[in-house]
């Protein structure tokens, strides 16, 4: 199991009061650019809430970055950012125990989708935002010269671009 390229342990037993800011230093922004297949990561902080609810803990709050990230179209690298609210639960890793029924299809409410088990009287709030921020990335984000690359490379036209015009030069090769 590897380690987390931004760690941040929060004990059950001592929850910190008000609102909490994490911010990535300059090796856990070099390491989750490398964990997401980004050029760079500048910037990554998340201002977070923690709230007691039962044996759950709710964390609401913020999060923004700025990074570098490759053009879907020109694969070129451009500056791009990520503001999101951040709403996740952690909850016990006993209340998500396995049912042993492998076929068994699992329905998730909309309430349990961003739900992170924890084991112990620990779990990482750290690893939970780099997570977040990960889901936040655009992996199809076109930067300011997409355009250009599609006009240039012809994907504009009917018969050189679209899906089945790159499975056809495939073909011819």
């Amino acid at each position: 199991m590897r380690a987390p390229e931004m760690s941040r342990i929060i004990k059950l037993d001592r929850l910190p009061d008000g609102a909490m800011r994490i911010e990535a230093d300059e090796d856990e922004r070099r390491r989750l650019a490398g964990r997401f297949g980004l050029p760079a990561v500048h910037e990554l902080v998340a201002t977070i809430r923690l709230t007691r609810e039962g044996e759950a803990i709710a964390a609401a709050g913020n999060l923004t970055a700025r990074f570098e990230q490759a053009c879907a179209v020109s694969g070129e690298a451009f500056a791009n950012t990520v503001e999101e609210p951040v709403a996740l639960r952690f909850v016990p890793a006993y209340s998500h125990a396995d049912t042993g029924d492998e076929e068994e299809e699992i329905e998730l409410s909309e309430d349990e989708l961003d739900e992170v088990p924890y084991e112990g009287q620990s779990f990482d709030l750290g690893e939970a935002i780099a997570q977040s921020f990960g889901l936040a990335v655009d992996p199809y984000a076109r930067g300011p010269e997409a355009d250009i690359a599609r006009e240039d490379n012809g994907l504009d036209k009917p018969e050189t671009g679209g899906a089945f015009a790159a499975l056809a030069a495939l073909r011819k090769d």
